[in-house]
């Protein structure tokens, strides 16, 4: 298991509200960065995405990932080089509400007809800190 610095997991704990960059391979070679929402089980970083999305389909084909967080100042980070552990739909619906209440202070996200949310974890294989 990887260590991460005081500074590290103050940038992971839900009080700083920090991004995650998701950086991925695309299936043609190409890279892709999408910001999303995160939280820390205290090993596994936590996202949440819809079921088809570009996200869904490469993490599940390709699980190997790299995450940069940041929070108010964007050079002092953690990146973060991990693997996609587990995958579920089972509670995504409400994992996204949960991220929404850290990130925006309400549980209300949206529910779009026949949407499905799929929560996948992230354990961290490498770290490389900026601070």
């Amino acid at each position: 298991m990887v260590q991460f610095s005081p500074q590290d997991l103050k940038l992971l704990a839900p009080a700083a509200r920090a991004y995650a960059f998701l950086a991925l391979v695309l299936s043609n070679g190409e890279p892709q960065v999408t910001p999303v929402w995160f939280e820390w089980d205290g090993t596994h970083i936590i996202i949440n995405t819809a079921r088809g999305r570009v996200k869904d389909k490469v993490l599940q084909k390709h699980p190997t990932v790299a995450l940069c967080i940041t929070a108010d100042e964007p050079l002092k980070y953690v990146q973060i080089r991990g693997k996609v552990v587990h995958e579920t739909e089972e509670g995504g619906y409400e994992k996204i509400c949960d991220l929404r209440e850290k990130y925006e202070g309400d549980r209300n996200f949206p529910k779009r007809p026949g949407q499905v949310r799929v929560t996948y974890k992230i354990l961290p294989l490498k770290v490389d800190s900026h601070h």
